[in-house]
């Protein structure tokens, strides 16, 4: 069960935010020791005034409690800023007092979180500044593939400032359409967990954005969307390391070609379970963590948005287990839009098109389009190639999809804070809307 600690990151992060007006961070320090930082904010809670019926503890009274704690402490601050000043207008050589942040400034460095006979410290930090996406740009004539892959990624900045600053997640981030958002969110200036199955390649990635003069932040962190306490487990990291999130990509997915004839039970189910039931787990706990930062910031929109497909919104032949599993998600989509508007949080889906350049088509024994000529689905095609000549045959605009489309498409969901509940198409033409 999330401990104490991690139930309040999120609402004092949201504190922060409707402070602030800014996505500021903070992270739980481990153990108990007082962080190094010059403006420490004394916060204490009542234990007894913020447990439920069965003595657990109530966010909603946790939340009242730490906003009344927080708005006493922001008296105390902007008292001691007023006396300050009167003081270093008559005294030039009277240094400010030691736990109070400079002139303006609306936040402390750290915050001392007392609850009962319990401490915890958190460190503040400040979102990035405006022009961080901007330093370090790779060279897009490069040879070097980390800067060929990062100036892809910029190509979409055009309305990146969106995300500039904010906490974002992506799922099946490591590879494929995950790092190509992945890398375009860290471009625009966001703080960027990439979460996977596939731990190895998510550090490694990470390593390697964080590397690259960007000056961007990315954090690696494992899970597997078909189990429930491991997604559990990621959202706690996130709350331990940054307070809470701002954006979270259930980008995670799976796809077994097969006729409705041949195709087994197992692998049906497994790519239900990933496809379907995967983006319920991550949105329940998204949803959790954004709804406690909601409690204490009300006009902050946080989004949740599914990397869902065309074959969302249309079937697709002997392609059964994932069209089903694409349809079933946006009625999720639909659903939990409702149930969460409430909170500001805003559920929408992205449906791409078909990914050419991806490992998910292009592996020469799992690939789709070995996949697809084995099974035939692609009628007299006798060779990969042909496979792809019949699909980008079939796209109005000519190519598949590439990750600039898909920044543009996640750009407008965030900056739109007047929809939800909806299935964006980005196919090239290829599936129109009726």
């Amino acid at each position: 069960m999330t401990t104490i600690e991690l139930i309040a990151a999120p609402l004092l992060r949201g504190l922060l935010i409707a402070t602030t007006g800014k996505p500021y961070t903070l992270k739980l320090e481990p153990g108990a020791s007082r962080p190094s930082a010059r403006a420490v904010w004394e916060l204490g809670v009542d234990s007894g005034r913020i447990g439920d019926s069965d003595g657990n503890p109530d966010e909603g009274k946790l939340a009242t409690e730490l906003m009344a704690a927080f708005a006493a402490r922001q008296a105390v601050h902007q008292a001691a800023h007023q006396t300050t000043a009167a003081h270093q207008t008559t005294a030039a050589h009277h240094a400010p007092r030691s736990d109070v942040t400079s002139a303006g400034d609306q936040v402390p460095d750290a915050i001392a979180l007392s609850v009962g006979g319990e401490k915890f410290f958190y460190r503040v930090s400040a979102p990035a500044a405006d022009d961080r996406a901007t330093q370090g740009r790779p060279d897009p004539s490069s040879s070097d593939s980390v800067c060929a892959n990062s100036a892809r990624a910029y190509s979409a900045r055009s309305r990146g400032a969106v995300v500039m600053g904010k906490v974002a997640l992506v799922t099946g981030g490591a590879q494929g359409i995950g790092e190509e958002i992945v890398r375009g969110l860290a471009a625009s200036g966001a703080t960027v967990y990439i979460a996977d199955l596939n731990f190895e390649g998510a550090h490694q990635l990470s390593d390697a954005i964080n590397s690259d003069g960007s000056g961007a932040t990315t954090y690696p962190v494992a899970v597997n969307v078909m189990d429930e306490k491991s997604v559990e487990a990621m959202f706690e990291t996130v709350a331990r390391i940054t307070g809470g999130l701002d954006l979270v990509v259930s980008n995670a997915g799976v796809l077994k070609a097969g006729s409705v004839l041949d195709l087994d039970e197992k692998s049906f189910r497994f790519v239900t379970d990933v496809n379907y039931i995967g983006f319920f787990l991550m949105a329940k706990h998204a949803a959790r963590l954004m709804r406690r930062q909601w409690l204490t910031a009300p006009s902050w929109h946080t989004d949740i948005v599914q990397v869902n497909s065309k074959s969302g919104l249309e079937g697709s032949n002997k392609n059964g287990a994932y069209a089903g599993s694409k349809f079933g998600s946006i009625g999720l989509v639909q659903s939990f839009a409702l149930e969460l508007v409430k909170y500001n949080i805003k559920v929408n889906a992205i449906c791409p098109g078909n990914f050419l350049g991806g490992p998910l088509w292009t592996d020469p024994v799992k690939g789709l389009f070995v996949q697809y000529l084995n099974s035939g689905k692609v009628p007299g095609a006798k060779t990969v190639e042909d496979v792809r000549v019949y699909y980008e045959s079939k796209v109005p605009m000519g190519r598949g999809v590439e990750g600039k489309d898909l920044m543009r498409a996640l750009y407008y969901l965030v900056e739109q804070e007047y929809e939800t509940g909806q299935a964006l198409p980005v196919t090239g033409g290829q599936v129109m809307l009726s």
